[in-house]
């Protein structure tokens, strides 16, 4: 690799908003094509992906499309990626913005290779010794975000599919942990369970703490 080429990196999270289940970031690079010459700006590698035409931040997409898309970036051998994670304890522990920056730097460091640069979805930073610039609504606009959506949905939802298995009651399989009807009314009929977050306003002011 020259002195003079990059390896950017793309991070995104999934599951802040979600009254269920963990945080979970991804950070990925597509090293075939992120690897370029520094003065040369974001380069024009995104059109030679099969599924890159018309691609979408991962919650505009079918859950169909995005395991496609994940597979394809598992079997490519240019592709990198690592996840962080950041549980429902933790979360109420910290507050979701500190957890999600913290499952954000686990994904970064879970990486295998060096990283010169992050390009963050959001308004805000992570803790870490890498160059790094925040984009709002990164995940409609850059294209290493939108994978790293769509790698962290595939992860998390796998997960949330796995806890409906445990507490099929609450039907995860459904809403994936967010605060939907059909979820309200389960934590309604049942309380909360385990992997419930506890400190997020839509517990308490539903007293639904209190079951």
């Amino acid at each position: 690799m020259s002195t003079l080429s990059k390896v950017i990196v793309g991070l995104d999270e999934v599951g802040r908003g979600a009254l269920a289940g963990s945080v979970v970031a991804c950070a990925i690079a597509v090293q075939k094509f992120s690897v370029f010459p520094a003065k040369c700006g974001i380069p024009l590698w995104r059109d030679t992906f099969q599924f890159s035409k018309g691609l979408k931040d991962s919650k505009k997409l079918t859950a169909k499309r995005r395991e496609e898309i994940f597979k394809f970036l598992k079997n490519s051998p240019e592709v990198e990626w690592g996840i962080g994670r950041v549980s429902e304890k933790v979360i109420d522990k910290i507050n979701i913005l500190q957890a999600t920056k913290l499952a954000m730097k686990r994904a970064v460091n879970n990486l295998k290779i060096k990283v010169d640069f992050l390009l963050i979805d959001g308004n805000f930073g992570i803790n870490s010794d890498v160059p790094q610039k925040s984009i709002v609504k990164g995940d409609e606009k850059i294209f290493l975000i939108k994978l790293a959506s769509i790698v962290a949905k595939v992860t998390r939802d796998r997960a949330m599919m796995r806890y409906h298995k445990k507490y099929p009651q609450y039907r995860f399989d459904k809403h994936k942990g967010y605060g939907t009807k059909l979820h309200f009314k389960m934590l309604k009929k049942y309380g909360p369970c385990k992997i419930h977050r506890k400190s997020f306003s839509p517990m308490k002011k539903s007293n639904l703490l209190q079951k």
